[in-house]
C-alpha cells in the first residue's frame, strides 16, 4: 500500500493509504474507512450500514443522518445508490472531516459535514426527521475499535426521536458483546415502535449491525430485492456482496 498522507495529532496517528484503486483511512492503526470509486461495494462493514434499505423493493430515501463520518465511505455509497436530497453527517474529529473532503471525494453537494459531538447534536436537533439514521460512532485505541457512545435506553430514545415513523435505524457494534448489551427489545414487536429487528454481519469481521425496521419484512425479501436491483444483482451473484442476516 502506498502512503498518501499522514499526521500525528494528540498522540494519534492518522494515515491515508491507497491499495490499487481503493483509498483507506487508518486512525491509530485501525481501518476507519475505505472506498473504491470504481466499485460501490466495499466488501465489508460499510455495506451493511445501508443494506437494510433494501428490505423495501425500491427504496426511496430523501434524508439521511450519519453519526460518525469517518472519511465518508458510506456517504459516497449512499450518494451513488440512492441520490438522497440530503445527507447530514456528524463527526467530532476535524481530521476525519478534512480527509473526507480532500481524499475521499465527499463534495459539498453530497453531504453537509458538521464538526460536532453527536451526543450534543442529537438532543438539540429540531429539523425534519430522517428516513435513515446510521449510528457508526467509534473510537480507537491500541489497535482496537469500540463504540464511542454506549447504546443504552436513553441513547436509543434520542435516535428514535429523530427518525420518521416509517424510517430505518442502523447501529454498528464492534462485536457481539457490545451488541448483546443494547436494550432494544422493548422497541420491537406488535404494538411497538419497530415491526422487525435484524442482525447483519460480514465474513471475517466481528462487527454486527443492528437494523430496526418499521415495516414487516423478512430476510428472503431483502435478498429478492437485491437481486432485482441491477446495480447490485451482478455483484451479489459474483459474491462481491457478502452478508449474513438473522431476524431477532
Amino acid at each position: 500500500m502506498a502512503l498518501l498522507w499522514s499526521c500525528c495529532e494528540k498522540d494519534i496517528l492518522y494515515q491515508v493509504r491507497s491499495a490499487g484503486s481503493s483509498i483507506r483511512l487508518y486512525t491509530d492503526g485501525v481501518l476507519h474507512s475505505q472506498f473504491n470509486p470504481k466499485q460501490v461495494l466495499t466488501g465489508s462493514i460499510w455495506d451493511l450500514l445501508w443494506l437494510p434499505l433494501f428490505f423495501s423493493p425500491e427504496p426511496q430515501v430523501e434524508r439521511i443522518l450519519v453519526l460518525g463520518t469517518g472519511a465518508g465511505a458510506v456517504i459516497r455509497q449512499l450518494h451513488i445508490l440512492f441520490e438522497p436530497k440530503q445527507i447530514v453527517a456528524i463527526d467530532n474529529n476535524p481530521i476525519h472531516i478534512k480527509i473526507a473532503r480532500e481524499y475521499f471525494g465527499v463534495e459539498k453537494e453530497m453531504a453537509s459535514l458538521h464538526l460536532a459531538d453527536a451526543t450534543e447534536f442529537l438532543p438539540r436537533y429540531r429539523g425534519t426527521r430522517f428516513d435513515l439514521i446510521i449510528d457508526d460512532l467509534f473510537v480507537s485505541g491500541g489497535n482496537i475499535a469500540r463504540r464511542a457512545v454506549p447504546c443504552g435506553e436513553a441513547w436509543l430514545k434520542q435516535l428514535v426521536r429523530q427518525l420518521r415513523t416509517d424510517g430505518i435505524l442502523c447501529i454498528n457494534f464492534a462485536d457481539r458483546e457490545e451488541f448483546q448489551l443494547a436494550p432494544f427489545f422493548s422497541l420491537v414487536g406488535q404494538d411497538h415502535r419497530f415491526a422487525n429487528a435484524f442482525e447483519l454481519s460480514c465474513p471475517k469481521i466481528e462487527n454486527i449491525v443492528l437494523a430496526l425496521v418499521s415495516t414487516a419484512t423478512d430476510a428472503a425479501s431483502l435478498r429478492a430485492h437485491l437481486q432485482g436491483t441491477p446495480v447490485l444483482s451482478g455483484m451479489l451473484a459474483r459474491g462481491a456482496l457478502t452478508y449474513r442476516v438473522r431476524p431477532i
